[in-house]
């Protein structure tokens, strides 16, 4: 399996280059935004590859990652994607990013040729089972902070008495930390509030 090559561009023509590799020339398929990152004609290119092999056919496709070469052999064994559709969705990057897009309602797939509105869901429910297994991002002790502050006492009173989450938030991290009785904290957190 050729995993990884090393060599100098000798052509570049849209969706793949060709790779002198010591006097033997590798067509390499990239993805689009692949291309644009591509060095220039006699440059030296490092490339991770995939072997992918067809019925008729041997074709090699080129990564400028190793987590996009990962991407692309998950995305490649969902039944009905092929090569081509999966090159272009490894080029997300990673499959921590298209979680990350996917928890921001973008639309992962939006513009990738041969990725229709079925195929999209069909791949993102596939791709589901595999978030499972990633590490959990860690969060930084003020994110951690703000997250617990939900919980308080406090914050809940304050929710009850009309003030936006953002606002209570805000005021809590003021608060000094030698006031630890609940109604200190919230006669202090509604001077903060301006009530």
């Amino acid at each position: 399996m050729i995993s990884y090559l090393s060599g100098k561009i000798i052509l570049k023509k849209d969706g793949f280059v060709i790779l002198d590799v010591n006097g033997v020339g590798y067509e390499v398929f990239v993805s689009a935004p692949s291309f644009d990152k591509l060095p220039e004609k006699g440059e030296p290119f490092n490339v991770f590859c995939y072997l992918d092999v067809g019925e008729r056919s041997l074709k090699l496709f080129g990564f400028l990652s190793y987590k996009e070469l990962e991407l692309f052999k998950i995305v490649r064994g969902i039944s009905g994607v092929g090569p081509k559709a999966a090159l272009e969705i490894s080029s997300i990057g990673s499959l921590e990013k298209i979680k990350e897009k996917m928890d921001k309602n973008a639309d992962v797939f939006e513009g990738i040729s041969g990725i229709g509105k079925m195929k999209a869901q069909k791949i993102v429910l596939e791709l589901t089972g595999k978030f499972k297994a990633l590490k959990p991002v860690k969060k930084t002790k003020q994110e951690d902070k703000q997250d617990n502050l939900e919980q308080d006492d406090v914050f809940i009173a304050l929710i009850n008495l009309g003030f936006q989450k953002d606002a209570i938030k805000q005021a809590l991290l003021q608060i000094p930390s030698n006031i630890e009785a609940t109604q200190e904290k919230i006669t202090h957190a509604l001077q903060l509030l301006g009530k």
